[in-house]
């Protein structure tokens, strides 16, 4: 462990040129620097005075959404268990304050994960003293887990994955890994290649189980206000392209796309919603160098005016994009023209939307294998966008296409269930919980 601490140490020090500029230039890592470097906020300290804290960890926006089901069954397990929330980002923070706290729990269950570091891991777990510790999907901390294990906390990956990108580094260093990944209590993968690929590294046999995949279980529990304004502000028989999660390099190829389909559909609108928030401004500028009309949603909602035919608007807004989903007549899952492992395509899927990718989705593998063996969801390579969204947009087959992306969505269900019953099961059995409340 001092090895590893000291290599996280030299890591830190000589990345910190790198990630000073970014807090100065974006802000992006500034937010919640105290709670990383081990301050424990106030409201999360009386929490878990009065309650039994289960600490869930999912690094940014999509582990968030993923954990949503799981986080609202694990709050109606008990009365006198609490349910704490951290992410890695900033964005993961937004998204999960927005989805786990209200007036009266505000400031008091979400916050930023802490360094990996052992005296600042050790004052975190020593004021929540957590029954149990869930990882989303592949956060693997060493420290934390070394420590929790030590003192007697289960510690859970959910929803667990190893993506093919990771797969050959956690095997080259399999050695060093092993003493962590045993100490591990369990780990649910998202699927049976996920279990084999944890095996395969060093997790034991009797601690792995085939959960299912979480993203599965999302839900739109209400619709976005933009999505009801945009409703009722489209052009009459409006085509809809919405192209979601989009990075650097990728917006290029939709506005050439949008461009050249644009003379087949005359009514033709694309919304485009960029991953990373700090990039709209750049995805803005684009789109008026290409020479659209663009309407930013952050502006366009204060006054909602009927859209023009042939514009670009801009979701420039934080946890709308599956929602305005809702609209599209065919959906870009953004992440997959550039070799970032593609995201989520069960956001459009749940609304019986035809799906398009690019071909880089190594990080939903799973679920694309599923949609594209059902023929719920076609790839394209860049230069082939405007061809098949063009296919799509003037197809009546496209319906079908959907409602079959629709229905694997909604067989596949059932995975945060099944996480719930196994962490409920662990709790269960943790005579250190009781003792934990007793002590307080």
């Amino acid at each position: 462990m001092l090895l590893y601490s000291l290599g996280l140490l030299a890591a830190i020090v000589i990345a910190s040129p790198y990630w000073l500029l970014r807090m100065v230039r974006s802000g992006r890592y500034r937010d919640g620097l105290a709670q990383r470097l081990g301050a424990v906020p106030s409201g999360l300290r009386e929490l878990a005075g009065r309650r039994r804290i289960v600490w869930v960890h999912a690094v940014s926006v999509g582990e968030v959404i993923a954990a949503t089901r799981l986080v609202a069954l694990l709050d109606r397990m008990r009365p006198d268990v609490a349910v704490v929330i951290s992410t890695t980002t900033r964005t993961g923070q937004q998204m999960a304050r927005k989805r786990f706290e209200n007036a009266e729990t505000l400031g008091t269950r979400v916050f930023f994960y802490p360094l990996d570091f052992a005296w600042i891991v050790r004052r975190y777990l020593r004021v929540l003293r957590p029954c149990a510790l869930v990882l989303m999907e592949s956060e693997l901390w060493p420290r934390m887990i070394w420590e929790a294990d030590r003192a007697g906390i289960p510690v859970i990956v959910a929803n667990g994955r190893i993506s093919d990108r990771s797969l050959p580094r956690y095997r080259a260093l399999r050695a060093l890994w092993r003493p962590f990944l045993r100490r591990l209590t369990l780990v649910l993968a998202q699927s049976e290649q996920d279990e084999q690929r944890f095996r395969s590294i060093g997790v034991p046999d009797a601690k792995l189980r085939t959960a299912g995949n979480l993203k599965y279980d999302v839900r739109i529990a209400e619709e976005a206000a933009v999505t009801r304004e945009l409703r009722d502000r489209l052009p009459e028989n409006a085509r809809v392209i919405v192209a979601g999660s989009t990075l650097a390099g990728e917006e290029s190829y939709l506005l050439s796309a949008f461009h050249q389909l644009r003379a087949q559909f005359p009514n033709l609108i694309l919304i485009l919603a960029p991953r990373h928030p700090e990039r709209f401004g750049q995805v803005a500028d684009l789109i008026q160098e290409k020479g659209f009309l663009c309407s930013h949603a952050s502006e366009w909602m204060q006054h909602p005016a009927p859209l023009p035919e042939g514009c670009v608007f801009l979701l420039d807004s934080m946890g709308d994009l599956a929602s305005v989903y809702a609209l599209a007549s065919v959906a870009f899952v953004g992440g997959s023209l550039v070799p970032s492992g593609g995201h989520n395509p069960l956001e459009p899927a749940q609304f019986g939307v035809p799906i398009v990718t690019g071909p880089h989705m190594e990080n939903f593998r799973g679920i694309a294998a599923v949609l594209l063996a059902q023929s719920a969801m076609r790839v394209s390579q860049p230069e082939q966008l405007p061809v098949v969204l063009g296919e799509l947009l003037a197809s009546p087959a496209a319906a079908e296409m959907g409602r079959r992306a629709q229905q694997v969505f909604q067989a596949n269900a059932g995975a945060s269930q099944r996480c719930f019953e196994a962490i409920s099961a662990l709790l269960a059995q943790n005579p250190t919980c009781d003792r934990q409340l007793e002590s307080r």
